[in-house]
């Protein structure tokens, strides 16, 4: 028996993700399933920002890593596996998106609460600490607020790269978009932040309804897109 197939469930956690292609390509299960582990989290909170929709959510996961399954045999370590995973779930979430849009334009029904045709996407999982830093906190609300704004082709490539802290390569790469498109959009997704954040303050501002830590956390949210 060969060495990987010794290898119990658990132990894999050591092993980089080249090693668990191979050993996954060759039949073992514990490697796969250190793979679902390692980047189940992950995968779908990028869903989650997509769909808006935790039970979506899990669906597209669940069937991202059937195609994984499927097709670990086709990876090419021309880029990082954590890469292609990404490519997959955002295609697999972006393809159900408008398989949902297009059942309710055809039952008359809008998925349409914001503007553009864009879905709001919970933004509780700001950087750098995304489940306890920001989680219902003011600044939150604000970012949540101004990202449902931003028209989809700017707010995947900001999930991506400064949610999700994807290098720009790396968002190219599983985006399937030129580093200069993915620069282009990652920019105008920060000044569009900016501007909308701004125009909130402005508003508390001249409406007298500031609070007292109104200012600092102007300064928390700028600093964000600096």
């Amino acid at each position: 028996m060969a060495e990987d197939q010794r290898i119990g469930l658990g132990a894999w956690a050591t092993f980089n993700d080249e090693d668990l292609v191979a050993a996954g390509n060759r039949g073992d299960q514990a490697a796969f399933d250190e793979i679902v582990a390692r980047y189940d989290r992950k995968l779908f909170r990028i869903a989650c920002h997509i769909m808006h929709n935790a039970a979506d959510a899990q669906d597209v996961v669940q069937e991202t890593f059937i195609k994984v399954f499927r097709n670990l045999d086709r990876f090419r370590a021309d880029s990082k596996f954590s890469t292609w995973l990404y490519r997959i779930v955002v295609n697999q979430s972006l393809m159900e998106l408008r398989k949902q849009r297009t059942k309710a334009s055809a039952a008359g029904v809008s998925l349409d609460p914001g503007a553009d045709g864009e879905l709001p996407i919970d933004f509780s999982d700001w950087r750098p600490n995304p489940e306890e830093q920001y989680k219902q906190s003011e600044l939150a609300d604000l970012l949540n607020q101004a990202l449902e704004q931003l028209r989809p082709a700017l707010r995947v490539v900001f999930v991506m790269h400064d949610i999700e802290g994807l290098s720009l390569q790396e968002t190219a790469e599983a985006l399937s978009l030129s580093m200069a498109a993915v620069k282009t959009r990652s920019l105008r997704a920060r000044l569009d932040l900016r501007e909308r954040l701004a125009a909130h303050f402005k508003r508390d501002e001249l409406g007298k309804q500031r609070t007292s830590n109104s200012r600092p956390l102007m300064a928390r949210a700028f600093s964000a897109f600096a």
